[in-house]
């Protein structure tokens, strides 16, 4: 009687590893996780600067909106210093810091990115057109205020 043949596992013949088709297949599913999940972490300080503008549009839109149909003067407060906005709506105070905020363009004072700046929004609407810019080290966005139409344009970089 053999007792070493007994002790040691004894495979069938052609197992001794993996198969094209399980080593395709696994590559398959690796390759549909990373399609997936690769584009989501690319752009992320991209779509916080873009996630800070749509947020900033809104709240210049609203503004205008409410001060136009509640026939009341309200008006939106900018601090460079801290990139902090604070604005008056029908709800009452209200503040929200934005991390890339950079500057305001006024066609009556031009570029402006240090000290405060506040804006007025009348009855008849924003009395002048201006552009909030949103930078960081890498790009830069637009938010385009038209006081004609009360539409608001988000632009990123020198698109215009």
């Amino acid at each position: 009687m053999r007792t070493s043949h007994l002790l040691s596992p004894v495979s069938p013949p052609g197992s001794d590893g993996f198969t094209l088709l399980e080593l395709i297949v696994v590559m398959f599913i690796l390759s549909l996780v990373l399609a997936v999940s690769l584009p989501s972490l690319t752009g992320i300080g991209e779509s916080r600067m873009k996630s800070d503008a749509k947020r900033l549009g809104s709240i210049v839109r609203y503004l205008n909106e409410s001060a136009v149909s509640t026939k009341n003067t309200l008006n939106m407060k900018i601090t460079f210093a801290d990139r902090v906005i604070r604005y008056n709506g029908p709800e009452g105070d209200k503040s929200e810091k934005f991390d890339f905020l950079s500057g305001i363009e006024l066609p009556s004072r031009g570029l402006i990115s240090e000290g405060e700046v506040v804006v007025f929004f009348s009855p008849l609407g924003a009395t002048e057109n201006f552009i909030l810019h949103l930078r960081d080290d890498k790009s830069d966005m637009s938010i385009a205020f038209n006081s004609m139409s009360g539409r608001v344009g988000i632009t990123k970089g020198d698109e215009r």
